[in-house]
């Protein structure tokens, strides 16, 4: 079997698309890629409508099954091919688009589907959105990025740290740190004074230590669903008066003044605290990306909804606990046995790349106060009870296990795939009428 894969991202690109739309299907193609190398021959294409049917028709010569896996949502998924061609994408709306907008049929998800015959998603939340449009029968798998192993293996050597232990991080970017930084410099024009931040300065190494009670959420700040203005204020009101308790932002994005920029006048703006607020922009390496995971007692995500949500799944898999909403993907692998769940309501929103912004779909916003409860509660176990502790970091191993490793994903796809060639047989066998 020959599986030829592609995504608008690649290694040559990523590092001028970092949050820029569809950015991390990249990296979701990274982690599929050991997995579907022991199912077939596996083939990346920069150029799908100029290599993929070339190959296909390789394939169609020597009788070996073909399939094309485009990392891509449904409206940039070529429909032109030959070759059997499934979106394997992320999403986390209650409905898909089911309008055309924009000149550009593609847009109503449900022609692209159609064309296809079948797709691959991330979670039973899509699986579901997907068939309410298509109906109960169209086929369609969740399939996570299978990121279990590969963090699991980098959590198990990570063992609890004792009480007081700090870590050091070095650093190829900028740390911005509340407790040095003078946050005057970024408040309402008319008032701001102090030293700001020369974003066009040399990038340099720094190093960070860290210590206390550590939350850390990666996320890129100019993606609307993340809604981290709720987790930096809450984070701030919870731990007014509380020393040891520090937030690590680590931010991906292409462009440092624009990701940091607005976090810093929230920083001004939810003065004053004792708590210790930290935003990363630049490169980890892998020991101080482990280190970082080490330091961290607690994984946060406030979002309005994840088709999956990776970072979140990798520290989960490194045994860290998490403050988050049980909604969309995260259904599947949250529970209160291995995270400080927040409570949300739903609310009528737009699909994200609709320049019409009608409301079609809803979106789960976080309740606040159920926010502040969460990390009040989660410090206190940190702090007080680490049988506690214990129990939901090895919980938090196990559930992702079940979700995310590489064992199911195999599985699942080795049995998805399998019923796709059978079908495309079928149809090629069929009499025509």
């Amino acid at each position: 079997m020959l599986i030829i894969i592609h995504s608008e991202t690649n290694q040559h690109t990523i590092a001028q698309n970092l949050g820029r739309s569809e950015y991390s299907y990249y990296f979701v193609l990274k982690e599929y890629r050991p997995v579907l190398e022991r199912l077939g021959r596996v083939v990346e294409v920069a150029d799908p409508p100029r290599e993929v049917d070339a190959l296909y028709r390789e394939c169609l010569g020597r009788g070996e099954p073909c399939v094309f896996l485009s990392f891509s949502p449904p409206h940039r998924t070529p429909v032109q091919l030959a070759c059997p061609t499934l979106p394997v994408f992320a999403w986390e709306f209650s409905t898909i688009p089911n309008e055309s907008f924009a000149d550009e049929p593609r847009n109503d998800w449900r022609t692209v589907l159609h064309a296809c015959g079948a797709a691959i998603t991330h979670s039973s939340y899509t699986v579901n959105a997907v068939r309410e449009a298509m109906g109960a029968a169209y086929p369609i798998v969740a399939v996570p990025a299978p990121v279990w192993d590969r963090f699991a293996a980098r959590g198990a050597p990570l063992q609890r740290h004792p009480e007081g232990q700090s870590f050091r991080l070095k650093i190829k970017g900028l740390v911005v740190d509340s407790r040095v930084l003078d946050l005057n410099a970024f408040g309402p024009k008319p008032l701001r004074r102090g030293k700001g931040i020369d974003f066009a300065a040399p990038v340099t190494e720094q190093e960070l230590v860290l210590d206390g009670v550590v939350y850390t959420s990666v996320f890129n700040p100019g993606d609307g669903r993340k809604n981290w203005e709720d987790m930096l204020s809450a984070f701030c009101v919870s731990f007014r008066d509380v020393d040891d308790a520090t937030l690590v932002l680590k931010l991906t994005h292409h462009d440092a003044k624009e990701a940091l920029s607005d976090i810093l006048h929230h920083l001004y703006k939810n003065q004053s605290y004792r708590c210790r607020i930290v935003l990363i922009y630049g490169y980890l390496a892998d020991p101080d990306y482990e280190r970082l995971v080490q330091a961290t007692r607690y994984v946060v995500n406030t979002s309005y909804g994840e088709g999956q949500c990776l970072p979140l799944m990798e520290f989960m898999s490194c045994g860290k606990p998490a403050v988050a909403p049980r909604t969309t993907a995260m259904i599947d692998y949250l529970s209160a046995d291995n995270a400080f769940l927040i409570e949300s309501t739903d609310e009528l929103t737009a699909w994200p790349h609709d320049p019409r912004k009608a409301f079609r779909t809803l979106r789960y916003v976080t309740n606040w106060a159920s926010l502040c409860q969460a990390y009040k509660a989660s410090y206190d176990v940190a702090k007080n009870d680490p049988a506690r502790y214990a129990q939901m970091s090895a919980q938090a191993v196990s559930s992702l296990q079940g979700f995310c490793s590489q064992a199911v994903a195999e599985q699942r796809l080795q049995v998805f795939l399998a019923q796709l060639f059978e079908r495309c047989a079928g149809v090629a066998q069929a009499p025509e009428s």
